[in-house]
């Protein structure tokens, strides 16, 4: 062993295990004794191969199956309960697409393991940094000039040594693919033709994660952050300005056992951050409040082009069935959607503009659009009648604005339908 990083290994190790079986009282024999036993459990001829043996209890992976659920393991496989997940090692392929994705995000992040944590000790030893600064996995892959100088003195049995050491990274290693009945599933379509589709199993990236948490902890907690913060406090200025995070969600894994989930969830305490999801908020438009006659200021005929269009073609039909009257009645509802839309939009932006009010706009439309008014709308309701003749009547005006010299002079009966359909829906317009 000529690598300092591997006799560092060794030596604490030794120390560690000389610490734990030393007892006070011992005689100077049984002391010589344990230390010649910790001197052949250390020796490299009788540790490798035990640590060979015992590594495959473990995986390297960059999406952990047990933050999706922590019962899916990556020990032997049991097919029939289907907890056995294959180990998932992927950095991505970075690209210009401008999509959120593993491979364009912008720095690297250690490699996350799973399993037995009783076999820590061997992943510790893969991943010491060599003098060349390459840890000494990436050697037993290619199999260096160190490696062979370490393994020396195993002859045939080298190579055996080397696979079982690689097989914490059997999930790169093997085309294998198993999932898990208790992870979700997402059915994702292909290109390939219709209907086809993947089935693909949810896993989060820990290394992002507790990246994530990382900055946002350095951002919140750091002296720098500290002092401005401490700064504002006292409503003194900052020239380089001050910034907070707010709404984070911190969620827990493993409970009081991180280091089952995997290593950098141990090494986090199983405390990762969530920043905020919700949908963006959008200003709010200016609407455009009445000011002469609620239907002629805000319900436009232009904007419900289609409905009187689609009317136009009902009523211009050689035929009168059923088909064509429940067609009537739905264009004539559409309608009244809108109108009752435009209707919540006034009274809106009458409560949030306080000194608006119109003198202008008929006494009932007052009644009907001012908040103030809210109480007076119960009883009596004869102005509620003149809200429903006035929607009819501009439901028709705006028909033949709409279809110009095409519209057809409506008859009693359809006129009717359209007012009876508004009569029907009165109470949604209290």
């Amino acid at each position: 062993m000529t690598d300092p990083a591997i006799e560092a290994f060794f030596a604490e190790r030794k120390e560690a295990w000389l610490k734990k079986n030393l007892k006070a009282g011992m005689t100077e024999d049984e002391v010589r004794d344990k230390k010649l036993e910790c001197g052949e459990v250390f020796a490299l001829k009788n540790w490798l191969p035990n640590a060979a043996g015992r590594i495959h209890s473990r995986a390297l992976a960059t999406h952990p199956s047990k933050f999706s659920h922590p019962s899916t393991g990556v020990g032997k496989k049991n097919l029939a309960n289907a907890t056995y997940v294959t180990p998932v090692i992927f950095e991505g392929v970075k690209e210009n697409d401008g999509l959120l994705k593993t491979g364009n995000v912008a720095f690297s992040t250690q490699l996350d393991s799973v399993g037995n944590a009783g076999e820590l000790d061997v992943e510790d030893f893969l991943r010491l940094k060599m003098n060349d600064g390459v840890p000494l996995i990436e050697h037993l892959e290619e199999q260096t000039d160190l490696v062979s100088e370490l393994l020396s003195g195993f002859g045939e049995t080298a190579l055996d040594i080397i696979m079982q050491l690689l097989s914490i990274k059997r999930g790169a290693l093997s085309d294998e693919a198993i999932t898990s009945s208790k992870i979700k599933q997402v059915y994702f379509p292909v290109e390939q033709g219709a209907g086809d589709y993947h089935l693909l199993s949810v896993l989060s990236h820990s290394g992002h994660l507790f990246e994530l948490r990382k900055r946002l902890d350095k951002l919140r907690f750091s002296e720098e952050t500290k002092a401005r913060r401490e700064l504002r406090k006292n409503n003194q200025s900052c020239a380089e300005g001050y910034q907070e995070i707010y709404n984070l969600t911190t969620i827990g894994y493993g409970g009081t056992k991180p280091q089952n989930i995997s290593v950098l969830n141990n090494q986090n305490a199983g405390k990762a951050h969530l920043l905020m999801s919700v949908p963006p908020e959008l200003n709010a438009q200016y609407i455009r409040l009445p000011r002469r006659n609620f239907f002629s200021d805000m319900l436009y005929a232009k904007s419900q082009q289609e409905i009187f269009q689609a009317f136009h073609r009902l009523v211009s039909a050689d035929h009168n069935d059923i088909n064509i009257r429940r067609g009537l009645d739905y264009r004539a509802e559409q309608y009244l959607d809108q109108l009752i839309l435009k209707m919540w939009q006034a009274r809106q932006g009458f409560a949030e503009q306080p000194h608006a009010r119109p003198e202008a706009l008929p006494a009932y439309q007052k009644l009907w659009l001012f908040p103030e008014n809210e109480q007076d709308r119960s009883e009596p309701r004869d102005w509620l009648d003149e809200v429903v003749t006035e929607a009819a009547r501009h439901f028709n005006a705006s028909y033949k604005k709409v279809l110009g010299k095409s519209a057809l002079i409506l008859g009693d009966d359809q006129l009717r339908r359209v007012t009876d359909i508004i009569e029907q829906n009165r109470e949604a317009l209290l």
